[in-house]
């Protein structure tokens, strides 16, 4: 951006646009720096996954109709990656409240813990396990915890009660039949 902001009513002032939650010029710019997906905790846990082997959505909707995405999906095993940032998410023991607007950001944080709190029930409503970590967590370990809560459940798939050996199960649990086109 320039040195001066969209809306400074004089050269050296700066002024807020109408609805702006920026207490400065300084502070609007980096807030609308901070990237929404593909931030560096995600960006090395998608690469320790897929040296694993796993191959998986990312920055995807989990469920139809859901607004919210998660950072990596694994479909047929229903499976939800999230990597919290932990000023976003309010992390117990990085999260420091900002000094400036306090109000503003005790309700946009708490309303980011409730949404977080709200996909959890819902995904796991749907049968969908539900992985999150925080962006400050070993990077390694969660690639370790998500390679194998996909391994297990791709297992547990193929293993289902009443099915043969080898074949998947649908999304109702019931094996494959014989092909309805009789080939």
């Amino acid at each position: 951006m320039s040195g001066k902001e969209k809306g400074a009513s004089t050269p050296g002032e700066w002024a807020a646009p109408a609805g702006s939650w920026a207490s400065s010029a300084a502070n609007r710019r980096s807030m609308l720096g901070n990237r929404a997906r593909d931030t560096a905790p995600e960006l090395a846990l998608r690469s320790l996954v897929h040296a694993a082997g796993l191959r998986y959505r990312v920055a995807a909707k989990p469920l139809p109709g859901m607004r919210r995405t998660a950072d990596m999906v694994f479909r047929p095993v229903r499976v939800a990656v999230f990597v919290d940032g932990c000023f976003w998410h309010g992390c117990e023991q990085h999260f420091v409240p900002p000094k400036t607007n306090p109000e503003y950001w005790r309700e946009k944080i708490g309303g980011n813990m409730r949404r977080d709190r709200e996909t959890d029930a819902r995904l796991a409503d749907a049968g969908w396990l539900v992985l999150r970590f925080w962006e400050h967590q070993p990077t390694g370990e969660c690639a370790e915890a998500v390679v194998a809560a996909v391994r297990e459940r791709r297992a547990a798939r193929v293993r289902a009660p009443g099915s043969p050996a080898g074949t998947v199960p649908d999304r109702a649990g019931t094996p494959p039949g014989p092909d309805p086109a009789g080939a």
